[in-house]
């Protein structure tokens, strides 16, 4: 089942640009990944503000990411990219991406994150205090294993 814009509560608009297209003059798929990094950066950015810890000395690594493409998108236009964590485990945590113009889909992502301790390079238990952070931030509760 596609996602609906209604499936996420954050949001970031995010404007193509000329140089975004390819050559068949719509956005080049790589874009799509560009447009998720933007989203997931923002949707985490909170963390920064509470933790100066974050992005120093424990935070998340992107461990694997795909994309769905399911319409081409055309330039100019406005996508507005949706996040959420999905399903969150011991370490690691399932993040969706949707990305919308108006109420169209036109791509999804599917990521692993993994929390990280950057001193020891490894990964460690994802802390209660960002578990209950992105609980309170989903339409939709996270899966837990």
């Amino acid at each position: 089942m596609q996602p609906q814009r209604s499936d996420y509560g954050h949001f970031l608009q995010i404007p193509t640009r000329w140089g975004d297209l390819d050559a068949l003059g719509h956005v080049n798929n790589t874009n799509f990944f560009v447009f998720d990094e933007s989203v997931r950066l923002d949707y985490f950015e909170m963390f920064s503000r509470d933790n100066p810890r974050f992005w120093k000395e424990e935070g998340l690594i992107l461990a694997n990411l795909g994309c769905d493409f399911v319409a081409q998108l055309r330039h100019p236009s406005t996508v507005e990219a949706g996040f959420r964590s999905a399903r969150m485990g011991r370490s690691s945590m399932n993040t969706e991406a949707g990305m919308f113009v108006g109420d169209k889909l036109v791509a999804v992502t599917r990521g692993v994150l993994v929390w990280f301790d950057y001193t020891k390079q490894k990964p460690a238990p994802i802390p209660e205090n960002v578990r209950a952070a992105i609980r309170g931030r989903e339409k939709i509760a996270p899966e837990e294993a």
